[in-house]
């Protein structure tokens, strides 16, 4: 399990991240249009996934907004955005930040992602949401960058995970 704070409060993951240089643990996600995506439907992609514990926050959602504007500089590059909002608060947001170079999906149906990347919260008063991590996976599936930030009310290291990408 991994320790982290909120507003400076111990705070328990079910797990760890997964290490850079391991394969990426598959996963089946709820896209907004509410269908099943999984880790195969972006194979010979480079990844970078967005996590976070809800697009409702200041700092989610500039995480978000964020990766949107480098999106568009990345080759063969797709940012997935993933909390466990519904679906459909995924699409009010983007659509209505104009947000279209980020692919928003949801862990709201099992829980089973969180469980499996080992960010899921196991105390304090955002349990069963996740923490806000970065991931970045190479086109052949493999991890390249991984962060777990610290204090939940921090934004990520944006130039370090995309940096993995060079």
């Amino acid at each position: 399990m991994s320790n982290i704070t909120l507003g400076g409060n111990p705070i328990e993951t079910t797990g760890t991240l997964p290490a850079v240089g391991e394969k990426a643990p598959n996963f089946t996600l709820t896209a907004t249009d509410l269908s099943p995506k999984t880790l195969s439907d972006y194979e010979g992609r480079r990844l970078v996934l967005n996590i976070f514990p809800s697009v409702d926050t200041g700092t989610c959602a500039q995480s978000v907004r964020t990766f949107n504007e480098k999106a568009s500089e990345l080759e063969n590059t797709k940012v997935l955005c993933i909390s466990k909002d519904l679906p459909f608060a995924l699409a009010r947001f983007c659509g209505a930040e104009g947000l279209d170079n980020v692919e928003s999906l949801s862990d709201f149906r099992t829980g089973d992602f969180g469980d499996d990347y080992g960010i899921t919260f196991k105390t304090g008063p955002l349990v069963p949401l996740l923490s806000r991590c970065i991931v970045v996976i190479d086109a052949d599936g493999t991890i390249l960058h991984t962060e777990q930030v610290a204090e939940i009310k921090d934004e990520p290291n944006y130039e370090s995970a995309l940096a993995s990408l060079a």
